[in-house]
């Protein structure tokens, strides 16, 4: 072997790096770099990683993020969305501050269990509102399904017996006047929804 050849990575190492790079890890992400999942084990038994939920796997020594929970929430129930004031949160759109995930699920989903976070799950009857305007940003290496800030304010008045009217028209408004959706978005948004002719005396007297 020449001198100055690089040393292969060992599977510690991989995993580690890989940790660094998504923030969250699951048994199956070990799959693609070819390490047997019992290495997240061993790292977790040395203090190297921490377990925050059932499967989940975290560096012990990395700085908790803001979104960490909608991180976690979304690796355990792929098939969801981040919701509501779960989302408006994300997309700084109120000044509520849940203390549970609200999670979106298509009609006939199985209902997930998380030993580590409190989830607030949200039946969408209609595939069509389910589908319309999924986001997928990345933060801090990981992956966040969450509807759009028009959608997320459609689906407000939509579910406004569940979180207030007075919170879905605060929505509306931060999210015209900071510009994170046009009266265009949100209209459509609210078409899907069905609530259209809820909404349409708010976004005229906004105009």
């Amino acid at each position: 072997m020449a001198a100055n050849a690089k040393k292969p990575e060992s599977p510690r190492q991989r995993v580690l790096q890989l940790a660094r790079k998504r923030g969250l890890l699951r048994p199956k992400d070990l799959e693609e770099i070819g390490v047997p999942r019992e290495y997240l084990r061993r790292l977790r038994d040395e203090g190297v990683l921490d377990q925050p939920g059932r499967g989940l796997y975290v560096l012990a020594d990395g700085k908790p993020t803001e979104h960490q929970s909608l991180a976690e929430v979304c690796k355990r129930v792929p098939r969801g969305v981040v919701c509501l004031l779960s989302a408006l949160q994300f997309h700084g759109l109120t000044t509520q501050l849940p203390h549970e995930v609200w999670l979106a699920l298509g009609a006939s989903s199985w209902t997930p269990k998380m030993d580590s976070l409190r989830l607030r799950i949200i039946r969408f009857r209609s595939t069509a509102a389910f589908t319309y305007g999924v986001s997928e940003p990345r933060i801090d290496g990981s992956t966040i399904r969450v509807f759009n800030p028009a959608k997320t304010v459609a689906d407000c008045f939509k579910f406004r017996n569940k979180i207030g009217l007075d919170v879905a028209l605060e929505a509306l408004r931060e999210c015209i006047a900071k510009r994170k959706a046009t009266r265009d978005d949100i209209w459509k948004a609210a078409k899907v929804c069905r609530v259209n002719n809820v909404m349409r005396p708010y976004l005229e007297s906004l105009a």
